[in-house]
């Protein structure tokens, strides 16, 4: 019978060694499974992830024309991906298989035999029913792009882009700020060794601006995240800057003219060794 054709379900429980049969009574488990609806076959073995207890699956599977399969043992962490090789070999799509945690939530929690007995009928009736419901899944290839998105130039930002840029990978830094550098570019000590900030910053944010693989784009904001893992794409909204970063060496020739109300007190500039210090008289509103 197909895949999709109706569930045909083998249950096989394994002891694990002492594990779980000694707390659970494995026999009356396999019993109870075997009249569950849909069931075919239930069958119980003392290793099931070991290479006797996999072929014992795949043969289950051919000789009874099993559809789905439901695997009682340890925790899918240590062995889903194990039954679930041994679920595609024997002709069936691997993501038809259920795998119920008997040993960790059952045998090695509850103190009462008879009640570990009976909490593992509930966690195999429930795969059971679980499994009959899965549609099968097809694993394929897309194409991933291996750059790096960051949002938000705080020290946080700055070494995750400096860790992925220095790996060989190319970032993308974004910041809604003119600079990068956060709240920690505000404060005077780092707790709690109270060591210099701007020592600590100021050398990572002149390694960003500078490093090949990292692209900084400030005044910008994200607004509109589509895609999947590997395949995201971003919209973002980059504020007018006025000011053609390209040519501007921050000399402040450009106040002279500068049509905003609004100017500094006092400003320096620098111009090689040489400093011009002036000072602003307020602009009438």
């Amino acid at each position: 019978m197909s895949e999709n054709g109706n569930p045909r379900i083998g249950v096989f429980v394994c002891h694990c060694g002492t594990n779980i049969a000694g707390k659970v009574n494995v026999p009356e488990v396999v019993e109870f499974a075997s009249h569950l609806d849909s069931v075919v076959v239930a069958k119980e073995y003392k290793f099931m992830c070991s290479d006797p207890g996999q072929e014992l699956i795949k043969q289950s599977i051919k000789d009874h024309g099993l559809n789905r399969v439901v695997v009682a043992s340890c925790s899918p962490l240590m062995h889903e991906p194990t039954f679930r090789g041994v679920t595609a070999s024997g002709g069936l799509n691997p993501f038809f298989f259920q795998m119920s945690n008997i040993r960790e939530h059952v045998s090695w929690v509850t103190e009462d035999p008879e009640q570990a007995t009976k909490k593992a009928k509930a966690l195999i009736s429930a795969a059971v029913r679980r499994v009959a419901l899965h549609e099968p899944l097809l694993k394929k290839e897309v194409p991933v792009r291996p750059e790096v998105l960051i949002i938000g130039g705080g020290i946080a930002g700055i070494h995750a882009a400096l860790t992925y840029a220095n790996s060989g990978k190319k970032v993308y830094l974004v910041e809604k700020e003119p600079s990068i550098g956060g709240h920690m570019a505000q404060l005077d000590k780092t707790f709690p060794t109270l060591d210099c900030s701007a020592c600590i910053l100021t050398p990572k944010m002149s390694e960003v601006g500078k490093h090949p693989n990292i692209t900084l784009l400030t005044m910008s904001r994200v607004e509109e995240i589509s895609g999947f893992v590997g395949n995201f794409k971003i919209k973002m909204r980059k504020k007018a800057r006025f000011v053609d970063t390209a040519k501007c060496n921050g000399c402040g020739a450009c106040w002279e003219n500068c049509p905003t109300t609004v100017t500094p007190a006092e400003r320096i500039i620098r111009k090689g060794k040489m400093i011009i210090k002036t000072v602003e008289k307020p602009r009438p509103n």
